[in-house]
């Protein structure tokens, strides 16, 4: 009986609907709808993100000409104060994920199961912030305009300040914050590292509480997905159309929570993740809709590709 399965008849409605929050969920589940609902505004801006590609290409074939060389500067300021917002709300979304962790895995209750079915609210959330986090690099990967609107807006700067000519722009993004931002985008999957960062930080930040404590709360949510997504008769009962695809990204982004958190990952035989099951009813979904899910898989998790992993699972990404 892989971990998390008993618990499914009070956890199917977990992701299927909005569990309201219990007093004790209150104050902390209202700090995080703060932030989710940011974070749908943020998928809206990221979706109409059509970058100055345009602009930027005929400003570098035409160096000398001043004209195209404001309009470019025009074109990408604005957008690179979207970035900005983009990058700053990975911050705030890294501190609701440490909230939401502190309450799941503390000694309130005996075991994750415990928690996931008493603070349903807070597990909906959490699950949020990952479905989140999956749609936002869907987006970035497919967007290249993003990185070289920041780019071109870094070179730009820079020139100007050789020059010694005053640049509006400065104020908007240091030189410092202009690091962090040039990192941020450097990465496939931004949101992703963010959030893998940001658990691995919460455990070596909480050495009094058991690993297991973490690890075992998304080895759960894993099993619950995976067998919610399997089990005919819990999905014909879905009561929204897009369950399944947020199913799909809710399951791998504990994957790669707990890939990254786990002394030896999710794909070990010891992981209590059923990888094989997994990886399995992503490739039973139509193929163009879980490309991107694979990929995070292959590409952004940790250990997939150590020794102890074994080979049957390798071939089903490959």
């Amino acid at each position: 009986d892989a971990p998390g399965v008993k618990v499914l008849p009070s956890c199917v409605c977990l992701l299927d609907t909005d569990a309201q929050p219990t007093e004790a969920e209150q104050e902390i589940w209202e700090q995080v709808d703060v932030v989710l609902k940011e974070a749908r505004t943020v998928l809206d801006e990221l979706r109409a993100y059509k970058g100055a590609t345009q602009a930027i290409r005929e400003a570098i074939q035409n160096p000398s000409d001043e004209g195209l060389q404001e309009q470019a500067w025009t074109a990408v300021l604005p957008l690179v104060g979207k970035l900005k917002t983009f990058y700053q709300f990975s911050q705030r979304l890294e501190a609701a994920l440490h909230s939401l962790l502190r309450a799941l895995t503390n000694e309130t209750y005996s075991d994750p199961t415990q928690h996931l079915e008493r603070e349903q609210a807070l597990a909906k959330q959490f699950a949020e912030i990952l479905h989140f986090t999956l749609c936002f690099d869907e987006l970035k990967m497919t967007n290249p305009a993003i990185q070289n609107d920041f780019s071109y807006y870094r070179r730009t700067l820079s020139r100007m300040r050789m020059n010694n000519v005053p640049a509006e722009g400065e104020s908007e993004v240091n030189n410092e914050l202009a690091n962090r931002i040039s990192l941020f985008y450097a990465d496939a999957t931004p949101m992703l590292k963010t959030m893998s960062d940001g658990t691995t930080k919460f455990v070596s930040e909480n050495k009094n509480l058991p690993i297991e404590n973490t690890t075992d709360v998304l080895s759960t949510m894993a099993s619950v997905c995976k067998v919610m997504l399997e089990t005919p008769e819990y999905r014909s009962r879905f009561s929204r159309e897009d369950t399944v695809s947020f199913c799909l990204r809710v399951m791998v982004g504990v994957i790669i929570l707990y890939d990254y958190v786990h002394p030896v990952g999710a794909f070990a035989r010891s992981s209590k993740i059923d990888m094989k099951g997994c990886i399995k009813v992503l490739r039973d979904q139509p193929p163009n809709s879980v490309e991107g899910l694979l990929n995070a898989l292959r590409y952004t998790t940790k250990h997939l590709h150590d020794d102890s992993t074994a080979k049957t699972i390798k071939t089903m990404l490959q």
